[in-house]
């Protein structure tokens, strides 16, 4: 099996420069099979916990964001009245989803632009394809989409012979590195100034050779480099973050303006959107354009912001297409408890606070949503097409990758209960598995039953444990144990059990008269 940053099962190509002759200007080479997530969570995340690199540049990154964020939320005074309303409106949106869908086609239409449903990531990569194709396109711009790599369109293309060129920085450098995102807001988290030197050296055909790896030289390499697509490109693909059903428009947020390039450049222009991106009304923007922003990058707006409606003749593309992608969403909606993971906006707030993605970073949860809104998510997606079929499924491990602790629902500006699916989806796991010859957590829980309905059994079960004193470090704590005690201090420090039990104390303290 194949590995790349430690992780097994993700595939990369060699990191050899371009083949000699080829157009340093053309499309980004392309492996030659899509990159493969790896190893179950719990494997995975075994795997990154090693990595001391990485863990001291998430935590460093997360708590600058927290902090970020913590400051502009705590200016607004309405702020938790501005996240009641906007949970409201995503109740609304689901409960109202098919009439506001046809709503937005009506309207999208209305202005000259076109919609395609598509059912899943198949149907929407042959559409965008489709497009590309009739346009005589060879290559294609990008805007930065959560939406599109769940799909796996760049693979898509690419085995069609069209290179998508990702044009957000972040997403440029995963791209060339062949590499996966780690987070949601910041893709390239992972990654220090010297490695995105390295390998804009190596892949970027038109990199300077005395690139440093100062940001700024980085940032004008990437900038040059990128203005050679957008002024050729005929073809741009884009997610949206929010469409509005009353008017037909879509919205993307940004800081880095490579958007507004996408979107007003060339001719023709497909947006990828979640049927559960809609909002309502236009005037619902002004709440969620106050939530985003805060919750994501700690700003309180975002610097580019766009806004599109149809077809402008002699203005930005005179060619637009809306894919509405279900994919799995509908099967979420349909559930009562799951479906409120459908509100997320994307903020990353979730990830930001979580102790569980600050140490194991976001290739560990195998999937493009990584972090507490991914181990709901991605689950639920997957139950579409068969998975979260028990211990088999890769993604089975996913809501236990939480320690419970809120965090994420306290910052989550739509308040999605993360907890709560997490422990019911825990729940399905579990039921899932009933059927197995051998369930180990059953056999224990029977066993703690039997030990526990008896006095006596209990008492001689705490006397026992006190034996566990002997293993235990100077710490105070048993870091490694034998089995079956091993599969918690794997990844778990376990406490010295005490020399003396309570009921012991107890009856040398009524022996003694009650003294001590």
């Amino acid at each position: 099996m194949s590995t790349f940053l430690g992780i097994p099962g993700i595939r990369r190509r060699s990191d050899d420069a371009a083949p000699e002759g080829s157009d340093p200007f053309g499309p980004v080479p392309h492996p030659d099979e899509p990159l493969r997530w790896g190893e179950p969570f719990p494997a995975a995340a075994k795997q990154t916990l090693q990595d001391d690199q990485l863990r001291r540049k998430l935590g460093h990154a997360t708590r600058t964001i927290r902090a970020k964020r913590a400051s502009v939320v705590g200016e607004v005074p309405d702020w938790e009245a501005l996240r009641d309303t906007g949970s409201a409106i995503k109740e609304q949106v689901m409960a109202n989803l098919p009439d506001l869908l046809a709503r937005l086609e009506e309207n999208v239409t209305a202005r000259g632009g076109v919609v395609h449903w598509a059912r899943d990531a198949a149907e929407a990569n042959r559409i965008v394809t489709e497009i590309a194709r009739a346009q005589g396109a060879d290559e294609v711009v990008k805007v930065k989409s959560m939406a599109t790599q769940e799909i796996g369109l760049n693979e898509h293309l690419a085995a069609e012979g069209i290179a998508a060129i990702e044009t957000d920085l972040a997403e440029l450098i995963v791209q060339l590195a062949d590499d996966m995102p780690s987070h949601i807001l910041v893709p390239a988290i992972h990654r220090n100034r010297a490695e995105i030197r390295d390998i804009f050296r190596r892949r970027m055909g038109d990199a300077p050779e005395d690139l440093s790896d100062v940001p700024r030289e980085l940032a004008m390499a990437a900038r040059a480099h990128l203005r050679r697509k957008f002024l050729s490109a005929k073809v741009a693909v884009s997610g949206a973050n929010f469409g509005v059903a009353d008017t037909g428009t879509l919205a993307v947020v940004e800081s880095e303006g490579n958007g507004r390039m996408c979107l007003t450049l060339p001719e023709t222009l497909v947006t990828v959107m979640g049927i559960e991106k809609l909002i309502p009304t236009y005037e619902d923007l002004e709440v969620f354009l106050q939530l985003l922003p805060r919750s994501s990058t700690g700003e309180r707006m975002n610097p580019y912001t766009s806004l599109w409606t149809g077809v402008t003749p002699g203005d930005g593309p005179q060619e637009f297409h809306l894919v509405l992608l279900d994919n799995g969403r509908t099967d979420v909606l349909a559930d009562e408890v799951g479906r409120s993971a459908l509100h997320c906006i994307r903020c990353s707030a979730c990830l930001n606070v979580c102790p569980v993605y600050e140490r194991v970073g976001g290739h560990a949860y195998g999937s493009v949503y990584p972090g507490p809104i991914g181990a709901i998510l991605t689950p639920q997606l997957t139950a579409s097409s068969g998975g979260m079929s028990g211990a088999d499924d890769v993604n089975a491990s996913l809501p236990y990758a939480s320690t419970l602790c809120g965090a994420c629902y306290d910052v989550c500006p739509v308040k999605i209960d993360i907890p709560s699916i997490l422990v019911d989806l825990r729940a399905r796991e579990v039921d899932a598995d009933r059927g197995r010859a051998v369930d180990p957590w059953r056999a224990a829980m029977k066993a703690a039953s039997w030990v526990m309905s008896d006095g006596d059994r209990f008492g001689l079960a705490g006397r026992a444990a006190t034996l566990g004193h002997v293993v235990g470090g100077r710490d105070g704590v048993v870091s490694k144990a034998p089995p079956p005690a091993s599969a918690w201090t794997r990844s778990r420090d376990l406490p010295v059990p005490p020399q003396q039990t309570f009921r012991r104390w107890m009856a040398e303290h009524e022996k003694d008269g009650g003294e001590r």
